[in-house]
């Protein structure tokens, strides 16, 4: 449904920060299916944990971030060029197993509610059907240049 490349068209992030490869489901207003394919040559293995490759929790949270706001920016239609999306809060984050390589991380949003430019979300990432971690996400859409450059 979208690749790497129309992905990189909506989300600002690149490598080694853009954590959706793939988007393979889309009910704009609704849910979205993503997928990570976690490799052993992610930068992050090297010292998470050195002989025991973990994928840091905060980046499956990050995972699941990147997929809302690419929920957001299609179900709004959204200029990718006028708007950027910002991360508020993450409530409820668990954690129920750990990612290594190898292991596809499927992503799954969903929205509770949206009004003006706040979208609340609801995420799970599952690798082989099973739950590994979960969180409801809170972010707002802004103009870009509305946002005081650094």
């Amino acid at each position: 449904m979208m690749d790497l490349v129309e992905i990189q068209k909506l989300l600002p992030h690149r490598y080694p920060f853009l954590l959706v490869d793939r988007v393979v489901e889309l009910v704009p207003g609704r849910k979205l299916v993503a997928y990570k394919n976690v490799t052993a040559n992610e930068p992050f293995f090297v010292g998470h944990f050195p002989g025991h490759p973990v994928m840091p929790g905060v980046l499956v949270l990050e995972a699941l971030a990147q997929a809302c706001a690419i929920l957001a920016y299609k179900s709004e239609g959204m200029d990718p060029s006028r708007k950027v999306t910002y991360l508020m809060a993450i409530d409820g984050a668990k954690f129920r197993k750990p990612i290594v390589p190898g292991d596809r991380l499927q992503l799954e949003v969903e929205v509770l509610k949206h009004k003006g430019p706040i979208w609340k979300q609801r995420g799970t990432a599952t690798v082989d059907g099973k739950a590994v971690a979960e969180g409801e996400f809170l972010a707002t859409v802004v103009d870009r240049d509305a946002v005081p450059a650094s």
